[in-house]
């Protein structure tokens, strides 16, 4: 649409979206349960307009934020016309374009004056989902139904009414209830807080003026795009990226990617091999994660960054049963890390040789542990996903080293490993040792980032240890003729001890 908007009101208009997707991520630090929310802060916020197109993305956490374009039109066009005031969706299905089932997403429409103006949305990971295997990840399931739940589009309230029977029917399938459902309120306040606010915008601008804005900063995103694109020859463009053996014997995969520029339009294709009965298959809306954030580490645009950064971009991932487009029911809770990461690696590749002087080298790749038991002090079940375990290193750029114990790279910076203290005020464990691995960044004129050891011990109980990801054999990727020396510190592995007997499960990450 045409826009008639004066810069100033542009410009406070951006600034009151901009803070109301602030607040709700405040308020999620603020008032979540679980240490993956409160001190992790795996969650990502988005406001969406009516269409339903994303207007805004919090720096949050890329894997997330990717999915919620195809994941939102999805649950709006689940309901289509029964969608009223008062109304909050949640949903975790990658058959509906989720990421993976522990990132439950919660959607919520604004209504003013009785016309649906926006949508407030809050994804997060809950430290569990149920199923067989603490904290989701069940590296022994062969299909969908053996990870946990799937949650379909489904109504928590109504009309303004909490549907307990639902939200019972969820809590009810998860370990560690209190923290499941402590969280899931921590959402609906962030929610409700993104609403408060955009109400409040609608007030004193008005429903027409506030469009207009919107559909300005849009469009300058759309802007940015296509100029970076032309400033590309045009041609076709061709990367690659590797996924490590997993020791199923499913052997190497590889993850391909074609990249052709024309004028001022991409196009990215995927290649990938047919998916497996083991958890890194990737459906379609975690996919698009994977090509949007190799892109954008190649574009490196300022902001704003919203759906029309993309209206020039168009994906074909592949036929439908291959590891980057998985069909029902392909297992996959390991997606969102393995294979998103080497998605982005190949996307990136691609990118590199069209423009080399915009390389940036890969992050770390996430390999990490989750850890689950009975808390002696309280009799209750704990579980969690222990982010300080995928904490790694960032890749270098043309002009800088890479920072240290930034990564993963499906996370980009947006992940924290929270407190010591806190860690282990939570849990019934003391950690021994957090810290970096020496000559563990990748070499090159610019060195990439370190990675970090995370050692701890259960006190009181029996813990169960989940390893998850990769970087066992292969090292992260480099860029522009970088090479990896020094091998051995760039792979993971984990090492179990106890019980007068150690023993060293090699290379599985740490």
């Amino acid at each position: 649409m045409a826009t008639t908007v004066d810069p100033i009101t542009l410009a406070v208009v951006r600034g009151a979206l901009e803070t109301a997707q602030r607040e709700m991520t405040l308020t999620l630090e603020k008032t979540g349960r679980s240490s993956v929310f409160n001190l992790a802060h795996d969650y990502s916020n988005a406001l969406f307009d009516h269409h339903p197109e994303m207007i805004l993305q919090g720096q949050d956490i890329p894997i997330h934020l990717g999915s919620l374009i195809p994941a939102m039109k999805a649950v709006a066009g689940f309901f289509g016309d029964d969608i009223r005031e008062g109304d909050v969706i949640y949903h975790n299905d990658p058959a509906y374009q989720g990421s993976h089932i522990l990132d439950c997403c919660m959607y919520k429409p604004v209504f003013y004056r009785g016309e649906l103006v926006f949508w407030t949305v809050c994804k997060g990971h809950l430290t569990d989902i149920g199923g067989p295997v603490p904290a989701g990840y069940n590296p022994d399931a062969k299909e969908i139904f053996a990870e946990g739940l799937r949650i379909p589009p489904v109504k928590l309230w109504d009309g303004g009414r909490r549907r307990e029977d639902v939200v019972n029917l969820l809590l009810t399938n998860m370990r560690a209830r209190r923290d499941q459902e402590g969280d899931l309120n921590a959402q609906y306040g962030a929610c409700r807080v993104g609403e408060r606010n955009l109400l409040a915008l609608l007030d004193k601008y008005g429903v027409e003026t506030v469009k207009a804005c919107i559909a300005e900063l849009k469009n300058m995103a759309d802007r940015q795009m296509r100029a970076l694109i032309r400033s590309v020859p045009d041609g076709d463009y061709f990367g690659s990226a590797v996924l490590e053996d997993a020791g199923h014997g499913f052997g190497e995969l590889e993850i391909s990617a074609r990249v052709s520029v024309r004028d001022d339009n991409l196009h990215i294709e995927i290649q990938s091999p047919p998916q497996i009965p083991y958890f890194i298959n990737s459906y379609e809306g975690n996919s698009m994660s994977g090509v949007y954030l190799g892109l954008m580490m190649f574009a490196q645009l300022p902001p704003p960054y919203n759906e029309g950064l993309y209206r020039c971009v168009t994906v074909d991932l592949g036929e439908k049963g291959t590891l980057c487009n998985a069909k029902e029911p392909a297992p996959h809770v390991n997606c969102t890390t393995t294979p998103m990461e080497t998605l982005t690696d190949a996307v990136r590749m691609a990118l590199e040789k069209a423009a080399p002087e915009r390389v940036t080298a890969s992050w770390g790749h996430a390999s990490g542990i989750n850890i689950a038991g009975i808390d002696p002090r309280t009799g209750e079940q704990y579980v969690t996903m222990v982010l300080a375990s995928i904490i790694s290193g960032a890749g270098a750029t043309q002009v800088m080293d890479g920072w240290h114990a930034c990564g993963p790279l499906c996370c980009f910076g947006a992940l924290s490993s929270g407190d010591i203290e806190l860690l282990e005020y939570s849990y019934p464990i003391i950690i021994h040792r957090y810290g970096l691995v020496q000559d563990s960044g990748g070499a090159g004129h610019y060195r990439g980032g370190s990675g970090t050891a995370w050692e701890v011990e259960p006190i009181g109980n029996e813990m169960t240890v989940v390893a998850f990801g990769e970087g066992r054999q292969i090292p992260t990727m480099g860029a522009a003729g970088a090479r990896n020396a020094l091998q051995d510190e760039k792979l993971g592995r984990l090492v179990l001890s106890g019980k007068g007997r150690s023993g060293s499960i090699a290379p599985i990450p740490s």
